[in-house]
């Protein structure tokens, strides 16, 4: 067996970091398989970079002045078609395919003509929208049928509306492929099921965390900020905004006497412009070592966001041993159950808030309850079960 993955990043970023540990599993089994990305750089032995990060920046200018999302970058696609003919691998293992690294057309005209076996995780809903990641917070319904109409066009293009247009060529594109869907949620797999793509296979296989890094991890965080007798409410994002739910932790902070200490990380110069003073800021931590720090010291992770596919930050929190707080929305839900945290009404600040009150008071989620719930992320046995996908769909 031979795989070859292909993502925006190999190393960095959620996906580029999955991309990674499902190589490195397969390397365990002395499985050929490469990486083949666009973005950024990387030192790892199984990547090849296919594309100038000066194509990346030109294919999104291209995208925002023609209104071509997922079909420009003809060039590089071809770069990359000819790497997957050199290699010649059993298994294409798609990922994210939308950092302006791929013509779609291109690539599936190559995939089907040489009836390729296709893996495609999705890590959110693009790849059955026009060009929306996520629809879940502007509640738009468009991609159930033809993306007409689309309600923030500017998001995606300066000039043009190309939705439904993009929409329909996806659904031509994407026609009798030998595809394999896989949705790190449940939650996504409805939607997928609800989509054009529904008589595809579609398996789940969560993201799986590093437990060896994500433990329940002693510090003087604490004691560095003076929160000794302060009740800490954390929250960690990349990318702090509404969709993340930075106003519900405004909202909370008026709210919230001071018992509480409402601590961010992920911030920056222009998130702190909006946030009180009484709020603790942490724009980056050094590494994942001193961010399993905060975790443990944090009597509560609050998960406000509104879209998410699954919810990576909730599963470390757990993992750290930290009860988690979090809107009804997406897959997060799907981290916790009743032993190691509780599910509101998404925009429910009121629910929200008595939960952590809650929370905090009565402390009724036990540290042993987290990292049980955690174990069912074990990074090792969630990469496994794609070496066995692998192998399912080569039989």
């Amino acid at each position: 067996m031979k795989v070859i993955q292909i993502n925006a990043t190999c190393g960095t970023g959620s996906t580029g970091k999955i991309c990674v540990a499902i190589s490195e599993r397969l390397n365990k089994h002395n499985i050929e398989n490469y990486i083949c990305y666009s973005s950024g750089t990387s030192q790892y032995q199984c990547g090849i970079k296919y594309m100038t990060d000066r194509e990346v920046r030109l294919g999104a200018i291209e995208a925002r002045i023609r209104g071509n999302y997922g079909f420009n970058s003809s060039k590089a696609t071809k770069r990359l078609v000819g790497i997957l003919e050199k290699y010649d691998a059993d298994i294409i293992h798609l990922h994210n395919i939308h950092g302006h690294n791929c013509n779609l057309s291109i690539l599936f005209d190559y995939l089907k003509t040489n009836h390729k076996k296709i893996i495609w995780t999705f890590h959110d809903c693009w790849a059955f929208t026009g060009h929306c990641c996520y629809f879940t917070d502007p509640k738009c319904r468009g991609w159930l049928n033809d993306c007409t109409g689309c309600i923030r066009p500017r998001e995606f293009s300066w000039f043009i509306d190309s939705s439904s247009k993009l929409l329909c060529k996806k659904k031509e594109l994407l026609k009798g492929l030998d595809l394999t869907i896989v949705t790190p949620s449940i939650w996504l797999a409805d939607l997928v099921r609800q989509s054009f793509l529904k008589d595809y296979p579609i398996y789940t296989i969560n993201n799986g965390i590093d437990l060896s890094v994500f433990t329940p991890t002693e510090s003087v965080f604490r004691q560095r900020y003076g929160l000794e007798e302060k009740y800490i409410l954390l929250g960690v994002a990349f990318g702090w905004d509404k969709r993340k739910g930075l106003d519900v932790f405004l909202d909370l902070a008026e709210r919230l006497d001071e018992r509480y200490q409402i601590v961010l990380v992920g911030t920056d110069s222009v998130i702190d412009k909006q946030l009180p003073n009484h709020i603790i800021s942490i724009h980056r931590t050094q590494d994942q070592h001193e961010l399993a720090e905060i975790y443990s010291a944090a009597d509560v992770f609050v998960s406000p966001t509104r879209e998410e596919v699954l919810g990576m930050v909730n599963i470390e929190a757990l993992s750290c041993g930290t009860s988690v707080i979090t809107f009804k929305t997406g897959g997060s839900p799907e981290c916790i159950d009743e032993t190691c945290g509780i599910v509101v009404p998404c925009d429910d600040v009121d629910a929200m808030e008595k939960a952590v009150r809650y929370v905090c008071a009565d402390k009724p989620f036990s540290r042993e309850a987290c990292l049980a719930r955690a174990r069912r992320f074990d990074q090792q046995d969630k990469f496994q079960e794609y070496v066995e996908l692998y192998e399912d769909v080569l039989r």
